[in-house]
């Protein structure tokens, strides 16, 4: 009987990943920009779904590998994210090779700065228990909101937000979400650089005077020359091209944050407390004053909490394929930057206000280190405290200025049809950061305003988000999920409306000065 051949096994090759090809930048960088992809939901229903290994099993060898590589085929284009090309010429999707690594470094840059100073100030006012329940409260509300936007990046298939004001407008309309988000986002980018002008340059004038001791006194720096020097120094490193590139300076902030804070509380701890000491709550003349105070106490820890209106932005920079969603590393990221975070809040909250008591000057943290302890603490621990606020200041200022970068160049771009020059990029650069400089100097109050201004931004942090979550992925009406969102929501709202108020009493009342830090 005469033998059959075997059957030979033909290899059919896997259809390759679709993509965008590598785009020139305007940056002079060759980009690739991975098509993104929507995470499939378990419980939905795609064409592949019936090509299981259930399904597989009973068929020969061939035949399934013909099917395994037509469901990834199919799972490549049937979620291909449609691609703005527009994104390959601005500063925040210019560079997707972000990952798990830059994500950490951007988050705990945006995350901690000197907000964190002011930390013990609000405990004057609402002692050991309710200082520290607040707190704890304020920042598992911010890390479930976080975790929400890092979900919605990608909610709709073959779409991603990749600013906060565009998943704004998906949720709430295009005009409403515009008028809700804006504000809040815009002030969170340029009012923050602009604090950051003031207290750099305050800081380095201190450093200077400490630096220099007598020998400097003859025709010192004003201090609107320190302002100038350090909007100088931001304007020169704001030429790096995009929120990539940027990754650097993000992990020299997180570091120099994580340091000073942990130098701030440990030198004021190691120290002998004053004599007068109390943690008894500051107590006013009236109820109504006492209900404003706290509510003021509250806005500065709501102030504590920022980031989230860059937390889109950050994403974006990641590529993102069906199997490999963005969201997996900025999580992964955003959890290891968060957990620092609460190392440095916390120590300093509790520590500052273990140290000071009520007799906490206005100004945080550095403003009691220096009227209680100029005198114990060496000159050069002093100055390299400083000197670490300082280039965290530089830093933070990048990242908080990227968004507006990003505005200014989408509206050059959407106009001409083409990238930004260099020159182009440059001007833009140099005349925000002059405009910055210029709003500080005539508005020097500005970094004093902590509470009223943790109330008016505080839906970006604790109350959009929830809202966003209810109408882009329409829980079940009625469920928990539904319930607790929307309550959530709300409490935000409510809560920034008493915060706004309690800060606008606050500066009715104790007058609008610059007081974070104290000139020797």
């Amino acid at each position: 009987m005469e033998e059959r051949p075997e059957t030979e096994l033909i290899s059919i090759p896997a259809t390759p990943r679709a993509s965008t090809p590598e785009i020139l930048t305007p940056s002079g960088q060759r980009s690739p920009r991975p098509a993104s992809k929507e995470a499939k939901s378990s419980t939905a229903w795609t064409p592949t779904s019936f090509i299981s290994p259930r399904f597989l099993s009973p068929i020969g060898t061939p035949m399934k590998r013909v099917l395994i590589n037509m469901k990834g085929y199919l799972e490549e284009v049937g979620h291909l994210t449609k691609l703005n090309p527009q994104d390959a010429w601005l500063p925040i999707t210019e560079s997707r090779n972000g990952n798990a690594h830059y994500a950490a470094f951007h988050n705990l840059n945006a995350g901690v700065g000197f907000q964190a100073l002011v930390l013990p100030v609000a405990f004057a006012f609402l002692g050991w228990s309710w200082g520290i329940l607040s707190l704890t409260i304020a920042y598992c509300w911010q890390l479930y909101t976080l975790w929400i936007l890092v979900q919605l990046h990608e909610a709709v298939p073959g779409k991603r937000y990749n600013r906060y004001v565009e998943l704004a407008q998906a949720a709430f309309g295009e005009r409403l979400g515009v008028w809700l988000a804006l504000f809040p986002t815009v002030y969170l980018s340029a009012g923050t650089a602009t604090a950051l002008i003031l207290i750099g340059g305050e800081t380095l004038k201190l450093f200077f005077q400490i630096v220099c001791g007598p020998l400097c006194t003859s025709n010192p720096l004003t201090t609107v020359e320190w302002y100038l020097v350090f909007t100088s120094l931001c304007i020169v490193l704001s030429q790096l091209p995009n929120l990539n590139s940027i990754a650097g300076l993000s992990l020299v902030g997180a570091i120099t944050a994580i340091t000073y804070s942990t130098m701030v509380w440990v030198l004021s701890v190691s120290q002998q407390r004053p004599p007068s000491i109390s943690y008894e709550p500051i107590s006013l003349p009236s109820s109504a004053a006492s209900l404003f105070s706290v509510l003021n106490a509250l806005g500065i820890i709501a102030f504590a909490f920022r980031g989230h209106n860059l937390a889109m932005e950050i994403q974006a920079t990641m590529p993102s394929t069906f199997k490999h969603p963005a969201h997996v590393p900025m999580w992964r990221g955003a959890k290891v930057a968060y957990v620092f975070i609460a190392m440095c809040l916390f120590p300093v909250a509790i520590g500052g206000f273990w140290a000071y008591g009520n007799l906490m000057p206005s100004g945080g943290m550095l403003s009691a280190l220096f009227a209680f302890h100029s005198q114990d603490i060496s000159r050069g621990l002093l100055a390299m405290t400083f000197l670490l606020v300082v280039f965290n200041c530089l830093s933070s200022f990048q990242i908080y200025s990227m968004p507006v970068f990003d505005s200014f160049e989408a509206s050059y771009t959407s106009r001409t049809n083409r990238p930004c020059s260099i020159w182009v990029r440059s001007g833009f650069r140099v005349f925000y950061g002059f405009v910055n400089f210029f709003i500080g100097v005539a508005l020097p109050f500005l970094s004093s305003l902590a509470g009223l201004l943790g109330g008016l931004t505080l839906p970006v942090t604790f109350a959009y988000p929830c809202f966003m979550w209810v109408l882009i992925k329409r829980p079940a009406k009625y469920s928990f999920n539904w319930y607790f969102n929307w309550i959530l929501g709300w409490l935000g709202i409510a809560f920034s409306l008493a915060f706004s108020i309690g800060g606008i009493w606050s500066i009715v009342n104790n007058g609008l000065k610059l007081k974070f830090f104290k000139p020797s």
